[in-house]
């Protein structure tokens, strides 16, 4: 394997072009400053005080600019990654913020391992056990309850956290009658700009804008002396390399959070990536590297303080738009945080808490997706039910919870329709060689009493051979007795097991001795090869393998033998040269 493949940017920095640089510059301007305001709020979100969504900004954008394959993914803080901690570590018994901290930083050095491992043993593809009615219904339900968890700091009010919609609500009316009028309102105000301000134009940094008012605004009214919530202290300097670590009993009750957010982030991640991959159609995003990339991000972000990151949907999408051609982007980010830790945190100390909790809300209510289920409920009645299970699950039992039985659910749905997939009892297109289901196209077909063609649309294995056996004999059974010949079309087929072959060896024999013929049309190689060594091909003689229907179809009715090549290429199989 090269090297360039390995670390990317030894593949585009030495064919970097000038003409890139105004865009890198412009989309790493932009994003850097968008990211102060929204590493801070988003640190918020996980528990943690508000200089570790800077810390998460810094070493993680960096490493990844070196080992991504995405030019234009923005790699940091983001919503989801920060409720998922949030939650996990809220479940846990923690004696206060120090162990919180500290269990936050080794989370992120906990899930870049699994990300890091699951990409040297090349397990990308596990993602696409993540279907989009899952990813859709988790999506909106997270939405939501990051929302509504940070009404406590819009209404000014001691709502407990948590992450059911329930004990939100139901804590949010409880608490109602000691709202702070002046957080409410400044809240509200800071949305009403943010949205305004994005009708404008999206490029405007609503977020960045909205966090200068709220800081000039209580400075000069002294807000914070009538009682808002102000952020204060901010940490002054660059994170400190320390080595993450916890006591050995509590990395067990860490695993399933790591796991959980291994894959959640790497999908966020992949998703984005993908699509604007498909946008430029300029570079390829090559999904275990993207693993290794994001992995050793968050490994090596970890030593320097950062809890778990990954790329943002909202930051990239920015970062595109701006005119990001390559990682350049991303370096520049890194070094606007770094120097904001460096000189400009004490700018900070009168940054009201709704303001960053109305920039929050604004960020995740644009996740909640109201189309796709529309979608789905006309055309896909089943798929629709798994994102609202997926939905409701979240919503009212947890985070974790919401997205580990949406994908049980969704395997489930999977396995169902693998054990009961589409067939088709075909029948000849008047005076053409193409033949059809009889069921679509009843009008046009001829339908011969001796004779039944059936084709099974997937793989045949132990899971559904019980289903291929009964379907077949009914098809058989409603064509009558008259019935002396059938027809195997297995052209969708790709694979036989064992137990299938042994229950086809079985049935061609019940068959025979009803004195009915068994032809087998139109076998891929996989499927030949299934057909011999189960002995199959010898029960029925090579004169009964077809390359096509038709071929299988005019034998049968007119005795008419197929052409020599036609046999050689339906027969033809790796046993005959093992």
């Amino acid at each position: 394997m090269k090297i360039t493949s390995l670390i990317p940017i030894l593949e585009w920095l030495p064919n970097y072009k000038k003409e890139y640089l105004g865009g890198d510059l412009s989309a790493g301007l932009t994003v850097g400053i968008m990211l102060i305001p929204q590493g801070m709020a988003y640190a918020m979100i996980a528990g943690l005080p508000p200089v570790f969504g800077l810390y998460a900004a810094l070493i993680p954008q960096v490493i990844y600019g070196i080992l991504g394959t995405s030019r234009q993914l923005s790699v940091g803080p983001v919503a989801m990654d920060s409720l998922l901690v949030a939650a996990g570590l809220g479940a846990l018994s923690l004696s206060g913020i120090d162990e919180y901290i500290g269990m936050a930083i080794f989370l992120a050095l906990f899930m870049g391992l699994i990300q890091f491992l699951l990409g040297v043993v090349r397990m990308g593809f596990l993602v696409n056990f993540l279907s989009k009615p899952v990813i859709s219904g988790f999506t909106s339900a997270a939405a939501l309850i990051i929302g509504l968890s940070q009404l406590k700091h819009l209404l000014g009010t001691p709502i407990e956290g948590g992450n059911q919609i329930h004990t939100l609500v139901y804590s949010a009316f409880k608490t109602i009658d000691q709202t702070q009028w002046i957080a409410l309102v400044l809240g509200l105000a800071a949305i009403v700009i943010i949205k305004g301000l994005k009708r404008i134009h999206k490029r405007i940094p609503g977020a960045l804008i909205v966090t200068l008012l709220g800081i000039v605004a209580t400075y000069v009214f002294r807000l914070d002396q009538l009682g808002l919530s102000i952020v204060q202290e901010v940490p002054k300097g660059l994170p400190a390399f320390s080595f993450p670590s916890v006591e050995q009993s509590r990395i067990a009750e860490l695993f399933p959070i790591a796991m959980t957010l291994a894959l959640i982030a790497f999908m966020e991640a992949i998703s984005v990536a993908k699509a604007i991959e498909e946008k430029h159609k300029l570079n390829e995003v090559r999904p275990n590297q993207e693993l290794i990339a994001l992995g050793l991000s968050n490994v090596i972000g970890s030593l320097f303080q950062s809890y778990p990151t990954t790329g943002g949907f909202s930051r990239t999408a920015v970062n595109d738009q701006a005119g990001a051609s390559s990682a350049l982007a991303s370096f520049i980010s890194a070094a606007i945080v770094g120097l904001t830790l460096l000189f400009l945190t004490p700018l900070f100390y009168y940054l009201p808490n709704t303001v960053l909790a109305a920039i929050i809300m604004v960020a995740v209510f644009g996740l909640i997706d109201v189309e796709y289920p529309k979608v789905l409920w006309k055309n896909r009645k089943d798929e629709f039910t798994l994102l609202v299970f997926t939905f409701i699950i979240t919503l009212t039992v947890g985070i974790k919870e919401g997205i580990l039985y949406g994908v049980l659910l969704s395997l489930l749905l999977l396995v169902y329709r693998s054990s009961k997939p589409h067939f088709a009892v075909l029948a000849r297109v008047k005076n053409s060689p193409y033949y059809r289901n009889i069921k679509r196209f009843s009008d046009q077909v001829e339908i011969d009493s001796e004779i039944v063609l059936f084709r099974f649309d997937a793989q045949l294995y132990f899971g559904n051979k019980d289903y291929f056996k009964s379907s077949l004999l009914q098809a058989i059974e409603d064509r009558g007795k008259s019935v002396k010949k059938l027809i195997l079309n297995v052209e969708p087929m790709n694979y036989i097991d064992s137990s299938a072959a042994f229950m086809l060896k079985q049935l061609i024999e019940d068959l025979n001795s009803r004195n009915i013929k068994v032809a087998i049309a139109g076998p891929i190689g996989p499927i030949r090869d299934s057909l011999r060594r189960s002995g199959i091909v010898d029960l029925l003689g090579k004169e009964a393998f077809y390359e096509n229907t038709h071929s299988a179809y005019l034998s049968a009715k007119e005795d008419q033998e197929a052409e020599a090549m036609s046999k050689k290429i339906a027969l033809e199989s790796q046993s005959e040269y093992m």
